[in-house]
């Protein structure tokens, strides 16, 4: 391969990378071709595991790729869309996002979405014993958890995941078995692989290296799935989907590796707190469940006592499928919620975590809650929904992120949600 790209591959997988530029696309294909034709899935059924549309990655120019790479050696070859609770892609969506004609139906029949609500679509492959989760979690959970997961992975022979790897709130950094936990998964591990992250606080475990108590939980539920598992585990960048790194392999080394590049691409490192912040989201969030990954990412960085502003005119409600019980319970930091646990026992956990994700550190005592910064939304939610859930509102038509860097010491950041900010010195 060109000499400009570094080999740094981790034993178990191989890979190149450079987080100073971007990879040609025939050392891409160079590599695929390498990796997949070492890889016994000759007249085997493979599923390939990928990302909906709102993580970034070239996902036409892969889905071509391994095509073409598999579709004369494996028996059967299926694309399965790891949603966990996000909404299902409709056809023409999933066309756009893998890069197929939407006329042709062989093509998009072969695509699947997940379907996290349907009890039928799923099968339990084993439980996680409230032993093993209490020593996983360090003692702050202890209750089995069923695995389940959805029947049509477990029909094919091996599971090849195709996504990228970006820093995040729940696990550390996303990605390897992720993508089948909770991508793949049944509500009751995303509930409590989430609130296990939200125990923990996303400030703590967002842009962690090595195996948070969050990713060992995830690796131990992938271990129950009686199929191989594979991984082509991707570092992006955020701006154009070009690829600063492929690395290839077992899901939990091909993952680990593409992290360490991660950390190096997708963390950026600042000097002093910001009084002020304004995360502008992509259009590919089309709700706050996902475009709240811009609040998540810049929380670090932004003074005790500031303000983060999402920007996202096209955002209209705070979540397509859980917006009722988020309307409910409103938006609170993680002490609101343990001082108070029996009056929410019936709210999905995976609701409580992205609440407090959103709302991010803060106190609860004697009754009253004290949020480390204010998080308002300018967004096309109204201002007596925003703040009857505890976020503060913001017209967005009266802002202009070109002129907003001029608000004393603050921070204007595009495409926000997948880059993670962080202070040099904690």
């Amino acid at each position: 391969m060109a000499g400009r790209v570094i080999a740094a591959p981790r034993p178990g997988a191989i890979g190149c990378g450079t987080a100073h530029g971007v990879l040609r696309d025939d050392d891409v294909l160079e590599l695929l071709t390498e990796a997949l034709a070492g890889w016994d899935l000759d007249g085997r059924r493979v599923a390939c595991v990928v990302p909906d549309a709102t993580r970034t990655a070239p996902m036409p120019f892969l889905h071509r790729a391994v095509s073409k790479l598999l579709e004369p050696r494996v028996g059967s070859l299926e694309w399965l869309i790891a949603l966990g609770t996000h909404q299902p892609m409709r056809r023409d969506a999933i066309a756009r996002h893998l890069g197929l004609d939407e006329r042709d139906a062989a093509a998009l029949a072969r695509v699947r979405n997940h379907e996290w609500r349907e009890p039928d679509a799923l099968v339990e492959v084993g439980t996680i014993s409230a032993q093993e989760v209490e020593e996983i979690s360090g003692g702050l959970l202890a209750e089995a958890v069923p695995v389940r997961v959805n029947r049509r992975l477990l029909e094919h022979d091996v599971a090849i995941v195709v996504g990228p790897v970006f820093p995040h709130e729940v696990v550390g950094f996303s990605g390897g078995n992720k993508y089948f936990f909770p991508g793949l998964s049944g509500q009751e591990l995303i509930d409590v692989s989430h609130w296990l992250g939200a125990l923990h606080t996303s400030s703590a475990v967002i842009g962690t290296l090595g195996t948070t108590p969050i990713r060992r939980l995830i690796d131990r539920a992938a271990a129950f799935l009686p199929i191989g598992r594979r991984c082509v585990a991707l570092v992006v960048r955020p701006s154009d989907a070009r690829l600063h790194g492929v690395y290839l392999g077992g899901c939990e080394d091909a993952w680990a590796a593409a992290a360490a590049l991660s950390s190096r691409v997708h963390v950026s490192r600042v000097e002093e707190p910001f009084d002020s912040v304004l995360a502008v989201a992509p259009p590919m969030y089309a709700d706050l469940w996902t475009a709240a990954k811009g609040v998540y990412k810049l929380e670090p960085v932004v003074a005790d006592g500031g303000e983060l502003v999402l920007h996202a005119p096209h955002v209209t409600s705070f979540s397509t499928t859980h917006g009722r019980a988020i309307a409910q319970v409103g938006y609170h930091c993680r002490d609101y919620f343990l001082a108070q646990r029996d009056r929410f026992a019936g709210v999905p956990l995976g609701v409580l975590a992205h609440s407090t994700h959103v709302r991010g550190l803060g106190t609860y005592e004697d009754g009253v809650e004290r949020c480390r910064i204010s998080v308002t939304l300018a967004t096309g939610i109204p201002r007596e929904e925003c703040e009857r859930a505890g976020l503060g509102y913001a017209d967005p038509a009266a802002i202009d992120p070109t002129t907003w860097a001029g608000r004393g010491r603050s921070l204007v950041v595009e495409h926000a949600g997948e880059v993670l900010y962080r202070l040099a010195t904690p």
